[in-house]
Parts: structure tokens; sequence; C-alpha cells
């Protein structure tokens, strides 16, 4: 029996979560939920998107899964999602995309992994305006940060028998701080001297991504840009409605997360796709070494997806979230 925190979050959140629920449930895994509150729809109630006992969960449970939690833009409170990885110092967030059958998309070869740093960089938060019209916004690299980012991509590519680490950075420009990054996942690569290392400069990933995705193997790079070219990825396969991600702390801590938005405009409706929150739980999964029953999970998706039967309105399908979750389950 594992214990693990569900965050269904708002929005179609609680629908998609209650989806990867019940398909782990059909696997014959036992998990214990411990259901807490976050996002939006509980800041009148606890006077913040994320109350302390949601965190204090985590923490006692050392996993939790998910949902879409809403970030206001421009404005309103700060985002929960961003507040979650910096109080339980999840530094690492890994973005598996690989093309999935069935699913029309450009590429058919498509096998990549996203390692982003997930605790510094401009999404520290450190801004201010200088004087009425200037905004003055931090960028914060730190060695510390950069090696152990460095070392956790090459070490995925160790444990998951990938081939080639590519460094993604603007060093040509920010010479200091991208520089410093680059010189950390050099010390990083001389340490996996069997793993291929190559370096690029953002702007010519993407053009690269979008001609060539299949040159790619894992990419390691800072935040801002980990959090652009994880969507792009995304991108090459469907969409964020196909996509898992997680998010892995030094002291043992993951959570699992569906990255898309949280679709306010067909909130209740049972119209949203599950397949990022169930892939999701499917690295959950592995995590806890429940192996089989992850990849029973990733067959059944395949095979839905195939079949084209059951599919919901994002992947050109007319199914309902509980029709599509229901033909998971019994292709299982």
């Amino acid at each position: 029996m594992h214990t693990v925190t569900l965050i269904p979050g708002d929005g179609i959140g609680p629908e998609v979560s209650e989806a990867a629920v019940r398909v782990i449930a059909a696997t014959g895994v036992k998990i214990d939920w411990e259901r807490m509150e976050a996002g939006a729809d509980v800041i009148i109630k606890y006077g913040s998107p994320l109350p302390d006992d949601v965190v204090h969960s985590i923490v006692r449970n050392r996993t939790a899964l998910k949902g879409p939690i809403s970030t206001p833009i421009g404005g309103g409170f700060a985002s929960a999602n961003v507040a979650l990885r910096k109080r339980l110092n999840l530094y690492a967030n890994v973005r598996p995309v690989r093309t999935l059958p069935g699913v029309k998309s450009r590429f058919d070869n498509v096998n990549l992994v996203v390692v982003r740093e997930n605790s510094e960089d401009l999404y520290s938060g450190l801004e201010h305006i200088v004087v009425p019209g200037v905004v003055e916004s931090l960028k914060i690299i730190t060695e510390t940060a950069c090696l152990r980012i460095g070392r956790f991509a090459f070490q995925y590519a160790v444990e998951n028998g990938r081939k080639k680490v590519t460094a993604v950075h603007k060093a040509n420009i920010m010479k200091l701080a991208d520089g410093l990054f680059l010189e950390c996942t050099r010390r990083a690569s001389r340490e996996y001297p069997e793993i291929e290392y190559e370096e690029l400069i953002v702007d010519n990933t993407c053009m690269q991504m979008v001609m060539r995705p299949e040159r790619f193997d894992v990419m390691v790079m800072e935040n801002l840009y980990g959090d652009i070219l994880s969507d792009l990825a995304s991108g090459l396969i469907g969409g964020l409605g196909l996509t898992a991600s997680s998010n892995i702390g030094e002291n043992g801590v993951a959570v699992f997360e569906a990255v898309h938005g949280s679709a306010p405009d067909i909130a209740g409706r049972n119209l949203a796709n599950p397949i990022a929150l169930i892939l999701s739980a499917v690295l959950m999964l592995k995590h806890l070494n429940e192996g089989e029953a992850a990849h029973r999970i990733e067959q059944a998706v395949n095979k839905v997806l195939i079949e084209g039967q059951h599919i919901t309105g994002d992947l050109g399908g007319s199914a309902t979230t509980t029709q599509i979750t229901d033909a998971i389950i019994a292709a299982l």
C-alpha cells in the first residue's frame, strides 16, 4: 500500500484527477490517496492558493499527483505551481516527450526528454520597478543549481538507457550567467564519459527541434528555456494533453503533474482529455517501483489511441472524459 498526496487542482483538474485515480485502481495497485485542496478556488477558505497543509502532506508522503492549478496573468496571486517547487526544493522538472501511436502529428520519430532546472533563473521572482515605466527582473544562476541539474541529466541518461545529453544555453549573449551553466554541465559530462555531450544555443535548438527532432535525446537547460522548449516539444507530438511531467527534489520528494492549463471554459462539462495526467501517473508508478502496472497503463493508452473510437475533442474525437477513461480501463 502506498500513501500518495492527491491535489485535484481547479478547472478541469478534479475531472482528470479522478480519471487517473480510476485507471490506477484498475491495475490493482493499492494507493491510499490523501486528498488536499489547492488553487484559486481555495483562497477565500485558506487565504492562500497553496495552504501549508498541502506542503506538509507531500513532505510526509514523499509523493504527490497534482492536477492543473490556475495562475492569473499579469496580476493576482503568485503561481501556486512555482511556490510548490520552491518550498519542496523540486529542482528537476522532467518531461519525456515521445510520439504516440494513433495521434496525427508532423513527426513520427520523436523520443526526447527535457530536463529543466526548476529552482532559479528568472523564475526567482526578483523584480522591481526602477522608475515608472522601467522594470528590472533579475536572473539568478548559481553553481550549485547548475551542477546539480547537470549531474541529474547525465544520471537520468545512464539509468534510462539514453545516449546523449544536449545542454541548451544563450552563453553567446549572457556570457557570465549561461557561461556558468555551461561550465557546470561540462564538469558533469566529464563524470559520465560514456554519454555523448553537446551544446546548442537556444534559438538554434528551437529550429532544430522543428526540423529534426529525432536528433535529440536528453536535453538539459535553465528554467525559462525549459519552460518554453518543453511546451514546444509537446507540440511535436500533439500537444500538452499528451505529455507527462514530474518534479523531483533532492530529498526524495516527487510531484507528478499534468502541465496543461486548467481550461475553465470546459470545466465540469466532462470534455477534458485526461491522458496527460494518466501518463504522469505512469511516471509516478515507476517512481514507486510499480513498473508492471505503469507499463500496462502505457499499453492501454496506446491501444485506445490507435483504435481512435474513444478519444476526446482535442484529439479529433467526440468522447467524454468518462468514456476515454472507461476505454483505457477496458484496455487494461
